[in-house]
Parts: C-alpha cells; structure tokens; sequence
C-alpha cells in the first residue's frame, strides 16, 4: 500500500487540473466536449485516488463524505452513458472547494509541520 501522500497528492493534481478546466465558465464547459472529458477524467482519478486513503486519513476530516465520492467513481466508470453534466458541474463548484481544503488540511497534518506542503 502507498503512503496516503501519494493519493493525496493525486487528489491536488486532479483538483488543479479540473479547476483549470472549469475557470472558463458552465457555459464554455457545456459547450466543450474535450473540457467535458478532462473534468470526468481527473473526477475519476481523483474518485480512484480518494478509495485508496487509509481509514486514518479519511477520519482526519469526517465532514468529506468519502464514501460517495467512491461511489461516484462507479457511476463514472460504469454509469458513463447516464452522467448528469449539470451534477458534474456542481460539484466542481460546490463540493470540490470543501475537499481541497480537506486535502490540504490531511497533507499538512501528514507533513508534521504548520507549512504548505501544496497549493490548492
């Protein structure tokens, strides 16, 4: 098993590169299948990365609900004809800031010291 920096690290990648896909605005994301397709994408590995977190690192911040994201993973990974891309966008929104901040708060923890070990 890899040390949880690993996948939390994944999880800043990911999180970066859907924000960067989504700074353009709902309309242009609607509008762009490539941009449609990096989010997914980068949902899924960061869906796929958040499953392999010790049961430690996810009990860090109890407020994320990890197992739906999980769940999501599926509905990406086997559902991918019947995904809701007005949901999709919610979550960029809505729920991506919250784990970002989850993230960064697991990562200092892990690194044993107040400083930023990443920028979300």
């Amino acid at each position: 098993m890899k040390d949880d920096s690993v996948y939390l690290n994944h999880n800043v990648n990911c999180i970066a590169k859907i924000q960067e896909n989504t700074a353009q605005g709902y309309e242009e994301f609607r509008a762009s299948h490539t941009l449609q397709d990096a989010v997914l994408r980068n949902l899924q590995v960061l869906a796929e990365s958040t499953q392999r977190l010790s049961d430690t690192a996810k009990a860090a911040e109890p407020d994320i609900e990890w197992s739906e994201i999980g769940a999501y993973r599926n509905v990406l990974v086997h559902d991918y004809l019947g995904i809701d891309l007005d949901a999709v966008w919610d979550i960029t929104q809505k729920d991506l800031p919250k784990l970002a901040k989850a993230v960064k708060a697991i990562l200092l923890r892990l690194s044993g010291c107040g400083g930023s070990q990443t920028s979300l």
